[in-house]
């Protein structure tokens, strides 16, 4: 570490004190002249002879507290597991400047949390409870696999717990590590249910794993939008999670499709209907088809349907195109999910689409692209085309980030009368 005593050390120090820490590490603890942290941490270093602060929780204190020390030869601010996850040092860096620090992490108690449970954590869902909506957090719950938090005092696990089960999301299995790397390290294994009432050390990391093959529970709003409903508005199947017609893309599309109140509307490769939704809400003197193969997907399009309460929506348990014969003439055809077989299913739908209706295809790759433009471009002439690319605003901690959904491709064509030409 090159000259380090211009800087100050953020250190990263777990529930085991100096007896946990690297020899590199200890003597950075050792050798300091003011030591800088929480108290719970700080007691941990009572052997080490260094003058101790507390930091102030309001950071515009703590800020001028670490100015300060900033004065003294060899100054150390020591922080829980690894200061740059959901630790101090990523604050202190943004407003003051990466030079004047220097940062040796510790192993995190929500690496130390999941590696007690063996468990990888690369793919799970990540967040301090801290100063955070409970309905934003759950949000992001309901469709993860694997979750990590950092409880907080507004929200211990067992009300996380209550609060979940109230929502019908039950399919998570809890694990509650209590004191990771110290003598009384305690991991407790239960369901949600068992959370409720039950209280923990404030020194804990809560973990839920999804159980196999439970499909996500849909968003309980308020109320329902006429469409770009939220993706997590829909109960979607697992492990096809994520594979729904993403909201930005569903508002274009049936814009694009023009439906009206009377409207007869072909949903084709419907998956958990959310298209299928979203027309009925707008044709609500009509009838929306909603044409899936997958005898699971069925069912969560009923479910679905019942949930936003829209009765005119009549599962079609088939594989187009050849269950599209024996249904009645749309005026507006969304095509989702074509497999393998794109400029059959288009073809047949587009045969049997009234004149002046219009007819949207959602496809996700270049090769799907070429097949269905050039398709639909034999097939009516003019084919409108989108390159949709969507990135979600996202709060973490105090930052906005930007996390980016699949990009895909919408075509959109309309059937015009042949004695229009």
């Amino acid at each position: 570490m090159s000259d380090a005593r211009s800087k100050l050390v953020i250190l990263g120090i777990g529930d085991d004190g100096l007896a946990g820490l690297t020899e590199s590490a200890r003597r950075i603890v050792t050798s300091a002249d003011v030591i800088l942290g929480a108290p719970s941490i700080l007691k941990l270093l009572e052997s080490v002879p260094a003058r101790k602060q507390a930091l102030e929780p309001d950071m515009s204190l703590a800020l001028r507290q670490v100015r300060e020390a900033l004065q003294t030869p060899h100054p150390v601010l020591v922080s829980g597991g690894d200061p740059l996850f959901y630790g101090v040092a990523r604050y202190l860096c943004d407003r003051l400047g990466k030079d004047l620090f220097e940062v040796v992490p510790h192993v995190s108690s929500m690496q130390l949390a999941f590696a007690r449970i063996k468990e990888s954590w690369e793919d799970a869902y990540l967040t301090n409870l801290a100063g955070r909506p409970i309905e934003a957090v759950i949000d992001r719950i309901r469709t993860a696999e694997k979750i990590g938090l950092f409880s907080s005092d507004e929200c211990p696990p067992s009300r996380l717990a209550r609060e979940l089960l109230e929502r019908g999301i039950d399919y998570f299995r809890a694990y509650v590590c209590e004191n990771l790397g110290s003598p009384d390290e305690r991991v407790t294994q239960c369901e949600l249910g068992d959370l409720v009432g039950l209280d923990f050390n404030p020194l804990h990391v809560l973990i839920l794993i999804r159980k196999p093959n439970r499909p996500d529970r849909a968003g309980r709003a308020s109320g329902h939008r006429l469409f770009g409903n939220p993706d997590d508005a829909f109960a979607q199947s697992l492990p096809k999670r994520g594979l729904i017609t993403q909201a930005e893309v569903r508002s274009i599309a049936l814009a694009q499709l023009d439906i009206r109140a009377t409207s007869i509307v072909w949903d084709i490769g419907a998956g958990s209907g959310s298209v299928a939704i979203e027309a009925a809400q707008l044709a609500d003197q009509g009838m929306v088809y909603a044409i899936e193969p997958e005898p699971a997907d069925v069912a969560l399009i009923q479910a679905n349907a019942a949930a936003f309460g829209v009765p005119n929506v009549r599962t079609v348990a088939g594989r187009a195109p050849e269950v599209l014969a024996t249904l009645p003439e749309p005026d507006a055809v969304f095509v989702g999910g074509t497999g393998r077989q794109v400029d059959l299913v288009l073809s047949a739908a587009y045969a049997r689409l009234g004149q002046g209706g219009n007819l949207a295809v959602n496809v996700a790759t270049i090769e799907a692209l070429v097949t269905a433009y050039h398709t639909l471009k034999g097939l009516a002439g003019a084919v409108r085309v989108w390159n949709v690319t969507i990135a979600r605003g996202i709060e973490q901690m105090d930052r906005l980030r930007f996390e980016a959904i699949a990009p895909s491709f919408l075509l959109a064509v309309t059937k015009k009368d042949p004695s229009d030409d």
